[in-house]
């Protein structure tokens, strides 16, 4: 027992090595995304009908530094401040799926295609299901209440109503967004973070080279399982980066993996929920059912663009393993667990500390 522990924490530590330079620098590109974007320019230019809003809401919630719990009370701010179905939709699927911070844990563990790839299949989903839904005609108007004030997830659509804050600096605003990012965006993320290193580190020691080529090699029965399983797991974008990393290195094709990587953090029942009480029970079979098409579609397109341009995923993962000898790597990771760490611990009351939003571990 003890030699099973020791392993998978060996694991563990090596993939926490491979991802912490860039997790750290995916936290501090999101606090300065937070202190560049103006809190009512989502509000601004996703409030009207049609595709043009839909396009807005899927790029714009590639880099937003929000996971699937902090996107949440944003979509319903919107969609009071007349976001359509299909805008509000397509910024619940694109804002969970990808991020600054998981498109860094992406080069980090799986290699500079899926890095490119990840946030162009999230775009293209997040249209699609935000084109489809506003097909579904509206049948009532939405009766949310309004987020909380003071909390960070919500910030960007609790400006309705309320008297605009003086301008302050930008030095101050880039102080504030660091704070955010590696205090409550981290406590936020992190958990789930720490979590996903784990299950990778599990399925590192104890399946062995060859096992999932061996169960799951037949393309489309990988590709559908994968997504049988992303569906209903409830787990953010970062943290499903080390587990379909360690899965690829088992034999696991590249587009069984963005199939995981898509489905997994876009489904699950806090965000099926919204979908259904806020846009309808039609909208959510919709959502469901475009995001599992979508998915299968880009992971099938994956693998013929790896095939055809003769890319092997692992000659990137093995690089990464000897890059992890310098000594930044385990300085970062060290520091990354620090900062986790404090961030947990009780703190003056602040803005940036965080909400009420994020009571389970690392929220999600």
């Amino acid at each position: 027992m003890y030699n099973v522990i020791t392993g998978i924490l060996f694991e563990c530590w090596d993939i926490l090595k491979e991802a912490a330079p860039y997790v750290l620098f995916g936290f501090f590109a999101a606090g300065i995304l937070k202190a560049l974007i103006p809190e009512d320019l989502v509000a601004k230019h996703l409030g009207q009908n049609g595709t043009r809003s839909v396009l807005k809401a899927s790029l714009f919630g590639i880099p937003l530094p929000l996971c699937s719990c902090g996107v949440i009370p944003v979509a319903i701010g919107l969609r009071k401040q007349g976001a359509s179905k299909g805008a509000t939709a397509s910024f619940l699927v694109s804002v969970p799926e990808t991020g600054v911070d998981s498109i860094a844990i992406t080069w980090a563990l799986l290699d500079p295609l899926m890095t490119i790839v990840r946030p162009i299949a999230a775009f293209i989903t997040a249209v699609v299901t935000g084109i489809f839904i506003n097909m579904i005609p509206d049948t009532k108007e939405i009766k949310a209440n309004p987020p909380q004030e003071g909390c960070e997830c919500s910030s960007l659509s609790n400006s309705e109503g309320k008297d605009l804050p003086q301008k302050e600096s930008l030095g101050r605003r880039i102080e504030k967004g660091l704070v955010y990012a590696f205090s409550g965006l981290l406590k936020d993320i992190g958990g789930w973070l720490m979590l996903g290193i784990g299950i990778a580190g599990v399925i590192s020691f104890f399946v062995p080279v060859g096992f999932v080529e061996q169960y799951l090699g037949g393309e489309y029965s990988s590709l559908l399982i994968m997504l049988v399983i992303g569906i209903p797991l409830y787990i953010c974008a970062s943290a499903s980066t080390p587990i379909a990393a360690a899965l690829v290195l088992k034999g696991l094709s590249p587009g069984a993996a963005l199939v995981f990587l898509l489905a997994g953090p876009a489904t699950n029942a806090a965000t099926m929920t919204v979908v259904a009480k806020h846009l309808g029970k039609t909208a959510t079979v919709v959502y469901t059912t475009a995001i599992a098409i979508c998915s299968l579609a880009m992971g099938w397109v994956v693998n013929r663009i790896y095939s055809w341009a003769g890319i092997d995923v692992m000659s990137w993962v093995g690089h990464a393993d000897h890059t992890t000898e310098s000594l930044v790597y385990p300085a970062s990771a060290i520091l990354l667990l620090f900062l986790l760490l404090k961030s947990y611990l009780p703190e003056k009351t602040s803005d940036e500390s965080g909400c009420g939003c994020h009571e389970q571990p690392g929220g999600g």
